[in-house]
């Protein structure tokens, strides 16, 4: 018999005084959370389901078998872990509210931009730098599509792609994450001056990626796919999609932990998109405050995503403004700490309106009298 605990933070307020200060801040973030389900996962199915408070924690996770205390309890303490700032560079990236990572895909693939930041060098050029200075905290350079379908690409071409754009990138300023599974590729973009891997594999493609990422000392995005090969997307067998996530994630950190990678370089993302339906993906964007308890950043990429066509009269990759811009809203109100989208300019302007209405809240008791 296989027990497993989830903490899943369920309702949020406007912030602790509106509540007495019976609040939990989630992931240090803007977002405060009040009430939470205690689930108890037994053989793949929910065998119990108890809602808790502050108040009420200790007392409910008490009920709880033994052997499932203990996660439990850390659980309960990572929910409520604040982050350090990213030192990326001559850049600090702080976590306290959400940063936006620009997307800078030079492939001749790509799903978004159909590879012309790859054949014009001037046009990636102008790209990086408008994602720059509408306020970008990162720019995420890739050399491979990871689309469905995608073609393999050798690591020798993929580095020939990403150079280039890293050195551009870090020339004017930027804090650069690289995207790839490939650790030669890895270890050509942080001689270029990359901050940051983010490995759409989580390290399993290629068994030197993980002994690579733990001996460079960099930051290392850690994302779900149920595809072990070259097929990211291949074989999903979901018995419930949030929890089974979740128990990926939360294994490919401890993998992590245990090459020797210290807990805050390691960033999550749930993978949306990522051989998973439309019905997966709507699961665990409702259930994203549950990844705080697994106490890391938490990272969410799913600008211009399959999903928002379908839920939009398949509306083309170019016309998914609107969607992008709605889920990174359900994200930044869920505490996600970066979004990784393709319209910065866009984000940046809505995550700061979204901040202000943030600021607001946790003010606005102020002037009541006692």
């Amino acid at each position: 018999m296989t027990d497993r605990i989830y903490i899943q933070p369920l309702t949020t307020v406007s912030g602790p005084q509106a509540v007495d200060g019976k609040a939990v801040r989630l992931g240090g973030s803007m977002v405060y959370a009040r009430e939470f389900a205690v689930i108890l996962r037994r053989n793949g199915a929910v065998a119990e389901r108890m809602l808790a408070t502050v108040d009420t924690i200790d007392d409910v996770l008490a009920f709880m078998p033994e052997e499932v205390r203990g996660e439990g309890r850390q659980q309960w303490e990572d929910l409520r872990k604040v982050h350090a700032p990213m030192e990326l560079g001559a850049r600090t990236v702080r976590l306290d509210q959400p940063q936006v990572m620009g997307i800078l895909n030079v492939t001749p693939d790509s799903f978004s931009d159909g590879g012309k930041f790859m054949d014009d060098a001037e046009a990636m050029r102008e790209q990086a730098a408008k994602m720059h200075e509408a306020g970008a905290a990162i720019i995420d350079i890739g050399g491979e599509s990871t689309r469905p379908g995608a073609k393999d690409v050798w690591e020798g071409e993929e580095i020939k792609r990403v150079e280039p754009a890293i050195e551009y990138c870090v020339g004017m300023g930027a804090a650069v994450s690289v995207d790839t599974r490939r650790p030669a590729v890895m270890e050509a973009a942080l001689a270029a001056g990359a901050h940051v891997i983010n490995d759409v594999s989580a390290l399993r493609y290629d068994p030197r990626s993980l002994q690579f990422a733990a001996s460079s000392g960099a930051p290392v995005v850690l994302m779900h796919a149920p595809g072990t090969g070259e097929d990211l997307h291949a074989d999903p067998d979901y018995t419930s999609v949030v929890f089974d996530v979740f128990d990926f994630l939360k294994d490919a950190r401890d993998r992590c932990l245990a090459a020797g990678l210290a807990a805050d370089k390691i960033v999550l993302d749930p993978g949306i998109g990522f051989g998973k339906s439309l019905a997966d993906n709507l699961a665990l964007l409702n259930s994203l405050p549950l990844f705080h308890a697994l106490g890391q950043p938490l990272l969410l990429g799913a600008s211009r995503k399959r999903m928002i066509g379908a839920l939009s009269n398949e509306a083309p990759a170019h016309q998914r403004l609107g969607g992008s811009l709605a889920i990174a809203q359900l994200g930044m109100d869920a505490g996600m700490h970066i979004l990784r989208v393709h319209d910065v300019a866009e984000t940046v302007q809505a995550r700061n309106v979204w901040r202000g209405l943030r600021d607001a809240a946790l003010t606005d008791f102020a002037g009541l009298a006692d």
